[in-house]
């Protein structure tokens, strides 16, 4: 079943185009990244999609009801993280919790839902005015996840996190998956959504120009992944009949192969060890999710530049 559905939706400001044509479909339970620069219409298609915005043309539906005519029953299951919010400096943490639920008509602890987002016990009365960016990024955070969402769209949410914050949110979006939360991660920063993502779309000028599994959009521009095996002894060997290896290369006791095709990999190190090489170390490099919607943004403006790889 498709949570959300856009069909040709088209969203103009003025003499300006935000979003183009644009058709996406998310599952139940899926997490899919949405992909983009700065300026991309990432937050426009989100709004026309929360009825926050009204398509000029096409439509959009969540839950199979209208964004637009049925937009507060479309939020009452919706848990948002907006880019560019705004929290009440007056109120403390966990007021803003209250407030959450208040407004979703939940009744969820405040000190549970901000010991999940990492909120510490003494600043959970402390009024927002004087956090950091980082904790009024927890705290609204906090105000998504209440209620038990079955959507969670987050709109940029590393937005002022440390490190140690992006781990706990990434933390958050997998437990919201296996409780059967459907994710939609708005973000430029690819990495973010690199192996938590069930697949991608990438959106480039209000248009969206690739949309697949990692593993897809890498096949689909022939992408090459780099395995090298720094071996005890090099001995004479042959890649050549491994189907999907494009070439070699060995230098300092280690073989570096390049695969386009993922099963190469482990054949590669197969091979290798029926040569009678000991594998001391194996380091396989597959193409980042930057290099991939580099190659694309690339072939999009008609630049031809390819993936980049880096040497293991």
């Amino acid at each position: 079943m498709a949570v959300i559905n856009l069909d040709g939706v088209t969203k103009t400001y003025g003499g300006t185009t935000a979003v183009e044509d644009l058709d996406l479909e998310v599952e139940a339970g899926e997490a899919y990244g949405f992909l983009g620069p700065n300026g991309a219409g990432k937050s426009t298609t989100i709004n026309v999609m929360l009825g926050y915005a009204t398509a000029t043309e096409g439509s959009a539906t969540v839950f199979g009801l209208d964004a637009g005519r049925e937009s507060t029953a479309v939020r009452e299951r919706t848990g948002i993280l907006p880019e560019g919010y705004a929290l009440y400096d007056r109120l403390t943490g966990r007021e803003h919790i209250e407030l959450a639920n208040d407004l979703q008509g939940a009744d969820d602890d405040p000190d549970a839902v901000l010991e999940r987002v990492g909120l510490a016990p003494e600043d959970r009365d402390r009024r927002v005015g004087g956090y950091s960016t980082g904790m009024t990024q927890r705290t609204a955070l906090g105000m998504a996840l209440v209620g038990d969402p079955d959507l969670l769209v987050l709109d940029e949410p590393s937005s002022g996190l440390d490190p140690n914050g992006m781990v706990d949110l990434r933390g958050i979006v997998r437990e919201e998956l296996d409780r059967g939360t459907t994710v939609f991660f708005s973000s430029h920063i690819l990495d973010q959504v690199e192996g938590l993502c069930d697949r991608v779309g990438i959106l480039r000028d209000g248009e969206l120009i690739a949309e697949d599994t990692l593993a897809g959009l890498r096949g689909s521009l022939g992408a090459e992944s780099r395995v090298a095996v720094h071996v005890d002894e090099v001995r004479p060997v042959e890649f050549d009949d491994i189907e999907g290896v494009t070439g070699r290369t060995t230098d300092d006791g280690t073989l570096r192969v390049r695969c386009r095709d993922p099963a190469a990999k482990a054949a590669v190190i197969r091979r290798v060890e029926s040569a009678g090489m000991a594998a001391e170390d194996v380091t396989v490099r597959d193409p980042s999710l930057e290099d991939l919607f580099a190659a694309y943004t690339d072939r999009e403006s008609g630049s031809g530049t390819a993936v980049a790889e880096g040497r293991p």
